[in-house]
């Protein structure tokens, strides 16, 4: 049985429509990456943001408010008339709502706390609740009339790459007919730091795959399908999940985890790693990272065309699985056959295993039918996605 993605709303670094990132993400041009001290007072960094205006929630009972969800917000209304079109004649009871995400809007905990501290009170806009992990699953449930299963995974990097797979497995089960699936993640101060102090940050643009490479750039950004049985033009076709456990933060260095959950996704879609036209890397530009990830891929397909697009959306950590399974869609139904490219300096590590990486201007020398997206998370947490073009 398939599943199908049928309609996708995307907003990050590259733009707020999916228009408009299409042109930047094949041009290689993101205007939201930019340096800041916004979270890091005192040291500029790279940080991929959404500058757009996003909608005013102050319409919305108080614990659904957020920066969060306001990313959310404007992502469903991109998918909002496929969705209600979809969803006709579906009970609400199987309609679910599964995201990722990592921050949830601590941000407004954030900016709520030195009022605590100060007053002695919370502020009259802050609940407890914009922190809570489920509550973009509940926001969405909300502006969608779902009543079936809604939840949020929070597996850091991998979150909403396993949220599509959970989709996918709850629609093969007739469990529900339809799912609303993707992930958010904001910018704030606390991942801003947490990441600093990991020293894997980077104030330059981020330099995926090359030998100069030493962090990543944080980034926000919201992405949701809508999943179903019924046909739309790109199918999730394979999933793989794996655990390796290896470290709290690091991979495990031979890629032994990573190349299960692709090889389970490969398997699922019923492709060999050679029948992939595209491979969205995890290409986070860390020096741990990026050597395992060329491991695995410089055995299994070194060939195939390959890029990692965090130097133009940054890392958008919880929503990065869905934000690149949205880059993959916009990739299979574009009509010219582009690939998104690696912005890097075109310095590579002599000590790994070339990948065919694709430069601005990329094109498939095929029509581009099956593409793998891939997300590595912390403590070994990994998964792949296979999505496939259908006409």
């Amino acid at each position: 049985m398939k599943v199908f993605l049928n309609t996708v709303g995307l907003l990050c670094a590259l733009g707020d429509s999916t228009d408009t990132i299409r042109e930047n993400l094949f041009a290689g041009h993101s205007p939201g990456m930019r340096t800041t001290d916004a979270f890091s007072p005192g040291r500029a960094l790279t940080l991929g943001t959404v500058g757009t205006d996003l909608p005013s929630l102050d319409d919305q009972p108080l614990p659904l408010r957020g920066r969060n969800n306001a990313l959310l917000a404007q992502a469903f209304a991109q998918i909002e008339a496929g969705y209600r079109q979809l969803a006709q004649g579906i009970a609400p009871e199987r309609i679910a709502v599964i995201l990722g995400t990592s921050t949830s809007s601590i941000s407004q905990t954030e900016h709520a706390l030195p009022y605590k501290a100060e007053h002695g009170a919370w502020p009259d806009d802050y609940h407890y609740a914009h922190h809570e992990l489920g509550t973009p699953a509940t926001f969405i449930a909300h502006l969608s009339g779902a009543r079936g299963p809604a939840y949020a995974i929070s597996t850091a990097c991998s979150s909403s790459a396993r949220a599509l797979a959970t989709g996918a497995r709850m629609l093969r089960a007739g469990m529900v007919d339809l799912v609303i699936a993707g992930g958010a993640d904001s910018l704030c101060h606390f991942t801003v730091a947490g990441f600093s102090a990991l020293e894997s940050v980077s104030a330059e643009r981020c330099n995926p795959f090359s030998a100069n490479r030493h962090g990543i750039n944080i980034g926000e950004g919201a992405a949701l399908f809508v999943m179903s049985r019924d046909p739309g033009p790109v199918a999730l076709s394979g999933w793989g999940e794996s655990s390796d456990a290896h470290h709290i933060s690091a991979p495990e260095p031979s890629g032994r985890g990573a190349r299960e959950a692709v090889c389970q996704a490969l398997q699922r879609a019923g492709l060999d790693a050679a029948q992939l036209d595209y491979i969205n890397c995890h290409g986070t530009a860390t020096p741990l990272n990026d050597a395992m990830e060329s491991r695995v891929f410089g055995e299994l397909c070194p060939q195939v065309p390959a890029s990692s697009t965090k130097a133009l959306t940054g890392h958008t950590l919880g929503a990065a699985g869905a934000v690149e399974a949205a880059l993959c869609w916009l990739t299979l139904t574009d009509a010219q056959h582009r690939l998104p490219p690696n912005l890097w300096d075109g310095q590579a590590d002599s000590e790994l295993p070339a990948l065919n990486l694709v430069a601005i201007g990329g094109h498939a020398t095929r029509p581009v039918r099956n593409v793998l997206s891939t997300s590595f998370a912390f403590g070994g947490n990994n998964a792949a996605l296979v999505l496939s073009r259908h006409d």
